[in-house]
């Protein structure tokens, strides 16, 4: 009986060393080929938008995450404004999580061009980040596309799937070819593809109608993260080239 008792127990510990190997395989095997591009703990990578270093004021780097200060002042600023990942992208696939404030509003950025005096938002798609219960901009629009996880003021997020200010959001953004798509906790919420009949077409009918970088987007550029006057939280900033 002492030796079944000794070789059972041998079994057991050989099934737990297996199990923990195959979860380390596949947690490996989900993460493979991305890269972070937020440790953490610095700011190394980032810089705000148009400027040389990363803002002075307005942004920290707090718990593992890139927090941006609510001013208190909405679209006038007043922070540290917009910040980006140092290094121009053209096929990738972004992934993070935020977290917004109560009343919130903020947006990730893509293709972004540095254009002297001119906000990043006018040669960018955003993908919205917004507190939908209590921000304006969710009533706003057409079809709910100022809502969280849509293309700003073009395509609605759907399903609209957003968690409620205070928790974290999971988001994934693919860039491939001029395709785009965006995934919002688990679903795929919006499509789009930039430089087609159908893209120019949508923002001639849109209040970007005027806005020549926003029209013919750059085919590569920079990730932002958007100080619209509210605290947002970002982590586990993540890319992988395609």
């Amino acid at each position: 009986m002492k030796y079944v008792t000794i070789l059972f127990a041998c079994l057991v510990v050989i099934g737990l060393a297996t199990s923990c190997k195959v979860k380390e395989k596949t947690a490996k095997s989900a993460d493979q080929g991305f890269v972070s591009i937020f440790d953490g703990k610095t700011a190394n990578g980032w810089r705000g938008y148009n400027k040389p270093a990363f803002p002075a004021t307005g942004w920290e780097v707090i718990d593992g995450t890139l927090h941006c200060i609510g001013s208190g002042a909405g679209e006038a600023g007043g922070g540290g404004g917009d910040i980006i990942y140092d290094k121009k992208l053209s096929n990738f696939e972004l992934s993070l999580e935020w977290k917004i404030s109560e009343g919130g509003n903020s947006g990730i950025f893509i293709l972004a061009q540095e254009i002297p005096d001119t906000p990043i938002y006018e040669s960018s798609p955003e993908m919205q980040i917004l507190d939908n219960e209590r921000h304006p901009d969710a009533k706003l629009g057409k079809n709910g596309n100022r809502m969280a996880g849509s293309l700003y003021d073009l395509i609605p997020a759907v399903p609209q799937n957003t968690k409620p200010a205070g928790q974290w959001n999971k988001i994934s953004i693919i860039c491939y070819q001029g395709t785009v798509v965006y995934n919002q906790n688990g679903a795929n919420v919006v499509e789009y593809h930039l430089w087609t009949d159908a893209w120019k077409k949508m923002v001639a009918d849109s209040k970007f109608k005027d806005w020549q970088w926003f029209i013919n987007m750059a085919k590569e550029g920079y990730i932002g993260l958007q100080d619209h006057g509210n605290d947002v939280w970002f982590r586990n900033i993540k890319l992988k080239m395609m």
